[in-house]
C-alpha cells in the first residue's frame, strides 16, 4: 500500500512550499511561493512524531537552512530523512544530529553534470548504504527523464531507467525522487514516470509532484502496485492547501498499520 511520507521543506529558514520548476538561482524574482509557514520547522517535525509518522524528509533548498533543519531533526529524532548539500564531509554530521538517513543528488555529480560513481562509493564508505537515500528528482526529456541537481536547476547525464535503478540500488536504502515539473503545480501526478518507478520493485521508494487530492494516492497505489509511498506538500491543508487534509493521511496511516 501506498504510505504517507510527511515532509518540511526549508528555505532561507523558513518551512515553504514552493512552485520546484520556478527555482533559480540567477533570478530571485522568478520563485514561485504557495505557502510561508508562521511555524517554526520544529513544530511540524514534533507534530509527524506525535502522530507516529516516520520516514519522512527534511529538505534545505540552498543556504541559510542548517538551524531550522537540526531542530527538526531534534524534535523528532531518528524520524526523519536529511538532504540538501549532503556530501561525504558532513553526512556522519548530520546523522548525530538525529537523521535516521541522509539524501544526496548534487554531491553525485561533477559541475557538468556527469555522475561520480566513485564520490557513492565514499558516501557508503562513510555512513553505510542502510543510512543513505538518493535522491533521482528530475526533469521530463524528449523520450524519458533526467535527474536534475542543484535545487532541479541542472540537468545530469544520468536519465531515470530500471537500469539506472539496478546499478544504484546496491548503494542505497532508498529512493527519493520528485517530479520536478510537477512539483508544487497540484495539478495530477506524472503517471508515466510512477508507472515506471512502480514496474522496479529494488528498493523503497517515494515520490512526489504533483499530489492534488487524496485520488491521486489511490492512483500511485494502483500504478505502483502499493509499491511507491508518497509525498504531499502544496495541496495539503497543513501547508495552506485545500485537495487534501492531514487529518486524513493520518488516519489512512493508522488504518494502514497491522
Amino acid at each position: 500500500m501506498t504510505r504517507f511520507r510527511p515532509c518540511i521543506d526549508l528555505h532561507h529558514g523558513a518551512v515553504k512550499q514552493i512552485v520546484g520548476s520556478s527555482l533559480n538561482d540567477h533570478d530571485e524574482n522568478s520563485l514561485r511561493t504557495n505557502f510561508v509557514a508562521t511555524q517554526p520547522a520544529e513544530w511540524y517535525a514534533d507534530l509527524y512524531r506525535r502522530d507516529g509518522l516516520t520516514g519522512g524528509h527534511v529538505i534545505k533548498l540552498g543556504p541559510g537552512n542548517d538551524e531550522a533543519a537540526r531542530a527538526a531533526l531534534a524534535a523528532h529524532p531518528g524520524g526523519l530523512h536529511i538532504g540538501g548539500g549532503i556530501d561525504a564531509t558532513n553526512a556522519e554530521t548530520w546523522l548525530a544530529a538525529g537523521a535516521s538517513h541522509v539524501i544526496v543528488t548534487s554531491c553525485l555529480f561533477n559541475r557538468d553534470g556527469i555522475f561520480q560513481k566513485h564520490i557513492l562509493q565514499e558516501l557508503v564508505s562513510a555512513v553505510g548504504a542502510n543510512r543513505l537515500v538518493i535522491d533521482l528528482s528530475c526533469r521530463r526529456l524528449a523520450g524519458g527523464w533526467a535527474v536534475a541537481m542543484n535545487r532541479w536547476q541542472t540537468i545530469t547525464s544520468l536519465r531515470i531507467t530500471t537500469d539506472t535503478l539496478d546499478s544504484l540500488a546496491e548503494h542505497c536504502a532508498e529512493f527519493l525522487i520528485h517530479a520536478a515539473d510537477a512539483e508544487g503545480l497540484c495539478q495530477g501526478i506524472d503517471e508515466e514516470l510512477v508507472a515506471l518507478l512502480g514496474s522496479w520493485k529494488g528498493r523503497p521508494m517515494t515520490y512526489a509532484g504533483g499530489i492534488a487530492t487524496m485520488a491521486d494516492l489511490d492512483l500511485i497505489d494502483r500504478l505502483s502496485g502499493g509499491s511507491i509511498d508518497a509525498t504531499v506538500g502544496s495541496s495539503l491543508d497543513l501547508f495552506g492547501g485545500s485537495g487534501v487534509k492531514y487529518a486524513d493521511l493520518v488516519a489512512r496511516e493508522q488504518q494502514a498499520q497491522p
